[in-house]
């Protein structure tokens, strides 16, 4: 009889998922670093080009592990498929977003989006999923919504850009959830972004038409970056694919949260972005709305374990 991994090794499976949370949130944290060195292409070009290549980048992989069987079920799964589909819209927004974000100089902006997203994400659960928040988690959409407000009345500009990132990324959750049983993570990733394609095309075709195509136009590193953003694109997701199955939930919790630090490092310390006062405060406060949300989510996490039955 074969014995899965988790139940024959739980602390070695811990371990590896905790390697792979870690390596998926870093490379997402370190993204603001590959698109810049993307230059001379523009955002529109950069998103279009992952999307390409990353259907060709799942489509191989699905090939060389068989899995077409797994694809044709799929297809003949028409809800499936136009959830899928609004998953790859709402991907493809945060994607554009992001990247014009980090070409515009713009990282602290993308990055307290990621901040805030935990704090989204509940929120839609309310107003979605009907459901029911404790005092402690209204307390921190409360402090959340504060900091929004800081930041769009004293820093003069509302932050369209960090909650289009919270709000695109936190539905697409909601939607992955809702298939999340019957699809996989490669080929969910495949089936949105092969949706995505004639979008691509199309923004391809403007760029060439408006600013001119870069690709193939820069030289050879420049021409290998742009088609490894399928490679980049892909390989966090099915790193964190592979942590969520090891991890539970609160652990997951706490390492998303490397992702906008380091984007926040990024855009502070090495592209040198203006941090005047009135956004420090709107992003301490974001960071309280957390710290917040955190200590309740252990606490609740301690008391469901102590309120569980032994097992046997």
């Amino acid at each position: 009889m074969q014995v899965n991994q988790s139940t024959r090794d739980p602390a070695g499976s811990t371990r590896s998922g905790t390697l792979f949370a870690f390596a998926a949130y870093g490379l997402w944290g370190f993204m603001p670093i590959y698109f810049l060195v993307l230059a001379p292409a523009g955002p529109f070009e950069i998103v279009a080009w992952r999307v390409l290549f990353s259907v060709i980048f799942c489509a191989l992989i699905i090939l060389m592990l068989r899995r077409w069987g797994t694809v044709r079920r799929l297809l003949r799964d028409r809800r499936t498929m136009l959830t899928l589909g609004l998953a790859g819209v709402l991907v493809f927004l945060n994607w554009q977003v992001y990247v014009i974000a980090v070409v515009s100089g713009r990282v602290n902006e993308a990055a307290l989006g990621y901040f805030i997203n935990p704090i989204v994400t509940i929120l839609i659960g309310v107003i979605v999923l009907r459901e029911k928040l404790r005092p402690v988690q209204w307390m921190a959409v409360a402090v959340s919504a504060i900091a929004v407000i800081v930041l769009a009345v004293n820093y003069g500009a509302f932050p369209w850009i960090s909650l289009a990132l919270a709000f695109s990324f936190g539905l697409y959750g909601l939607v992955k959830k809702r298939v999340g049983p019957r699809v996989d993570a490669l080929t969910g990733l495949a089936v949105e972004t092969a949706w995505l394609t004639p979008i691509a095309i199309v923004q391809l075709v403007f760029v060439g038409a408006t600013t001119g195509v870069v690709f193939g136009t820069a030289g050879v590193a420049n021409t290998v970056l742009l088609a490894a953003a399928g490679i980049v694109t892909s390989v966090p997701l099915l790193l964190f694919a592979a942590a969520a199955r090891r991890l539970p939930l609160v652990i997951i919790g706490f390492v998303q949260y490397l992702t906008p630090v380091l984007q926040f490092l990024i855009g502070t310390f090495i592209m040198h972005e203006a941090m005047p006062l009135e956004r420090w405060i709107g992003f301490s406060l974001v960071w309280l709305a957390l710290v917040v949300l955190s200590t309740d989510m252990v606490l609740h996490a301690r008391s469901v374990r102590r309120a569980s039955p032994l097992p046997g």
